[in-house]
């Protein structure tokens, strides 16, 4: 025996094809929020990575008689402007999504120029590491974001 169900207008294979689309849709909507969150999150995590003291040397600020402590190497980078830690933004990017999948791709990219020396160090620098410090603080909460159910 064969049955099927077509989708001409009225019909119930219609009616079966439009909730389909509905809640693709739905999903689709949930995934791009949670990118969104995950977003949200990493931007968090960077924001407690590059706060508090560092343990380097002490340094007056250019043109001022206030000093700061900056970091040590090993320790990420010290607040002096507080441009590197204010200057992000962050995005998010789906890819596919023909049956197979959307790859959702949430990232945070450092607007200023010197955030890779900073994190490589330089022939002169030893590297003040970061980035993975952000991902290992953010991770947890963006594992709890995509593990929640699709309503």
């Amino acid at each position: 025996m064969k049955l099927w169900v077509d989708g001409a207008q009225g019909s119930a294979g219609a009616a079966i094809q439009a909730r389909v689309k509905d809640q693709v849709e739905s999903v689709n909507r949930q995934v791009l929020s949670r990118g969104v969150r995950a977003v949200n999150a990493i931007r968090n995590a960077e924001l407690e990575v590059l706060k508090g003291q560092r343990s380097g040397r002490r340094y007056r600020k250019p043109f001022s008689k206030a000093t700061y402590t900056a970091s040590a190497p090993g320790e990420p980078p010290a607040r002096r402007t507080g441009n590197l830690r204010m200057h992000w933004n962050g995005q998010v990017r789906t890819e596919g999504g023909s049956g197979k999948g959307v790859q959702v791709i949430a990232e945070l990219e450092s607007q200023e120029q010197y955030a890779g020396h900073l994190e490589n160090g330089t022939s002169s620098m030893a590297a003040r590491p970061f980035v993975e410090r952000i991902k290992e603080k953010a991770a947890p909460e963006i594992e709890r974001i995509y593990k929640e159910p699709y309503t």
